[in-house]
């Protein structure tokens, strides 16, 4: 009989290596390749998750839950070292990425559902930036949230895109990753910590109507 030790370590396992398959190969890949990649057999698979589309949610809960716990522990703890730790192990959310990037391209019900729940966490990340003292409050805590969800899912969305077009339709995902921080991450943070408009009058002029 299997411990239930053994069954989360399953269970982990095939959920890990399905974000792999679903960012590699997109969500029309069917349950045995998954528990081929995962080395278990595709009736296992259903054990742990009652069906593919249970096992996607599974994926979606982890891919967000990964995202969540980098974001809220340094809007939480902001410091030099952590930074720099970020940015060096980059690659390693390269399957987490693939597997976003998949879920938006793949449209529908299941995109929209994802995409809130998405929402949901950079609302509260953010407010518990505002309460750690390390963002400034805004206007309209979610009405921020949607910017920073939209602008930051869609700016990677085309990043990869254009990755892909410059190097024939192939995508490798940790070098994107590690062309995006190099890139982007100044000039983000530029923005961001210093911002660019050297006046308020646009933004006086939009919410004094």
């Amino acid at each position: 009989m299997r411990s239930a030790t053994e069954d989360l370590t399953t269970r982990a396992r095939i959920r890990d290596a399905a974000v792999t398959v679903f960012g590699d190969q997109g969500f029309g890949v069917g349950v045995r390749a998954i528990a081929a990649a995962a080395g278990v057999s595709p009736g296992l698979v259903i054990h742990h998750f009652g069906s593919k589309d249970g096992l996607r949610e599974a994926c979606d809960n982890h891919v967000r839950e990964v995202i969540r716990t980098a974001k809220t522990e340094y809007v939480q703890h902001p410091s030099p070292g952590g930074l720099l730790q970020q940015l060096a192990e980059i690659e390693d959310f390269a399957p987490h990425m693939a597997y976003l990037m998949r879920s938006f391209q793949a449209g529908g019900a299941l995109t929209l559902s994802f995409y809130e729940h998405m929402l949901a966490d950079v609302e509260e990340y953010l407010r518990l930036g505002v309460e750690a003292g390390t963002l400034r409050a805004p206007r309209d805590l979610k009405a921020m949230a949607r910017y920073v969800a939209t602008t930051n899912g869609g700016g990677m969305m085309l990043f990869l895109q254009l990755y892909a077009a410059r190097n024939e339709g192939r995508m490798d995902f940790r070098k994107a990753l590690r062309e995006y921080a190099d890139q982007m991450m100044v000039p983000a943070l530029e923005i961001y910590t210093n911002g660019m408009l050297t006046d308020s009058t646009a933004l006086e002029t939009l919410t004094q109507q």
